[in-house]
């Protein structure tokens, strides 16, 4: 199996985050690979174990997000592709989804994982925008994926604790849900290994994409914190009924 895992390069969880303009400022933080890709990229890794094939590591972004990928193929992905684009961040999804498919296009994957969402924009858009792009099959929020005789057997998370059992036809496009597996760490072996493989560098232009924003951000701002204290009147049976609306419409926490 070839498969194609889309990894993102985000701000650190613990980096001091200040707004510029509509996005953040970006020269004085560390960056990391998006959590959720991460579990798509040990899925990837370990259906590869178990079938054979490729795992490719598939990226956009600035020279920086280089290291993302390196750190994909020091945990066992077997080659990079990293599209340079340094203005990647004021992207919307669709924009980047038609940067990834004109990538994944020329590599003829069986199989296309995404992480469920990112943990800046957290848009969640990227799984099907690529599948409607590159017209494959597509399923979302799985949780466990059984490869035979051409074909996947998929379950998916639902809501309130339920799941959904289906299959699906390859090639596919699968956003993978968070927590499916253990992440494994990059070894020191991996790390030395890592330095020998491939990262081919494309450009959007090289890639013959050209980009008209459908949706921008106006706005970043950081919420103002306020207080409010409300008294609630009447009987004890009043004052308790009151309560438990509040809870459940206003706060939310019932």
């Amino acid at each position: 199996m070839k498969i194609i895992v889309c990894v993102k390069q985000v701000p650190a969880k613990d980096a001091p985050l200040a707004i510029a303009g509509n996005w953040i400022k970006e020269s004085d933080i560390g960056f990391e690979m998006n959590e959720p890709d991460s579990y798509a990229l040990e899925e990837a890794l370990r259906l590869k174990e178990k079938h054979g094939g490729e795992v490719i590591a598939l990226s956009m972004g600035p020279e920086r997000v280089k290291q993302t990928i390196k750190e994909a193929l020091a945990k066992g992905a077997d080659r990079g592709i990293h599209i340079l684009d340094d203005n990647f961040a004021q992207l919307d999804p669709l924009g980047s989804a038609k940067c990834l498919a004109a990538a994944i296009q020329k590599e003829k994957a069986d199989l296309v994982l995404t992480g469920l969402q990112s943990d800046d924009h957290g848009f969640g858009q990227t799984g099907v925008l690529l599948a409607a792009l590159l017209d494959l099959p597509n399923a979302t929020i799985i949780m466990a994926i059984e490869v035979a005789d051409g074909k996947m057997k998929l379950k998916r998370e639902l809501e309130a604790g339920w799941f959904q059992h289906l299959e699906c036809p390859l090639p596919a496009v699968l956003s993978i849900q968070s927590g499916i597996n253990k992440v494994r760490y990059a070894t020191l072996k991996g790390i030395m290994a890592a330095k020998k493989k491939e990262i081919a560098a494309a450009t959007r232009e090289s890639l013959g994409v050209s980009v008209e924003a459908t949706q921008k951000i106006e706005k970043i701002y950081v919420p103002t914190k306020t207080k409010k204290t409300e008294f609630l009147t009447g009987t004890p049976k009043e004052v308790a009924t009151k309560l438990v609306e509040k809870l459940k419409f206003e706060a939310r926490v019932i």
